[in-house]
């Protein structure tokens, strides 16, 4: 790191270029992050990092983006899926059960939660929630 950037922040942290920018980890920086821009560019970044198979940063964007409006069905859900593939189960069930509170006939979060409950060794409650995702025309259920 240079003497310039310590100089200008007071910091001795190492930084990580990801994309366009860097970013310095540690402390508030990956708050200011994780929560910078408009939250149609906080949604791009989260879809992104997701699909870059970053979950845990997707997860930390998306988390900002529900707790602002946890009205919007498709950032929950994402996040969901982030804190599957991440094996964050007890998360991803609490999110999926918030999708279904909203929207009831949500078919993929039926399927989420049905392969959610299966992997933390529920699979009678999971094959419910399966038989249900069928019934709503999920595809893979």
């Amino acid at each position: 790191m240079n003497e310039s950037f310590r100089a200008r922040t007071g910091q001795d942290t190492a930084a990580t270029a990801y994309g366009a920018g860097a970013v310095a980890y540690g402390g508030d920086r990956d708050a200011d992050y994780y929560g910078h821009g408009t939250a149609a560019e906080r949604w791009a970044r989260a879809r992104l990092f997701f699909e870059a198979k970053d979950f845990t940063a997707a997860a930390r964007i998306l988390r900002g983006l529900v707790d602002e409006d946890p009205h919007p069905v498709a950032p929950r859900l994402l996040l969901a899926r982030a804190y599957y593939h991440s094996a964050r189960l007890e998360r991803a069930e609490a999110e999926l059960r918030a999708v279904l509170e909203r929207d009831p006939v949500e078919s993929y979060a039926r399927l989420m939660l049905g392969r959610t409950l299966e992997r933390q060794g529920r699979a009678d409650e999971g094959a419910g929630q399966l038989r249900i995702a069928a019934a709503l025309g999920a595809d893979g259920a």
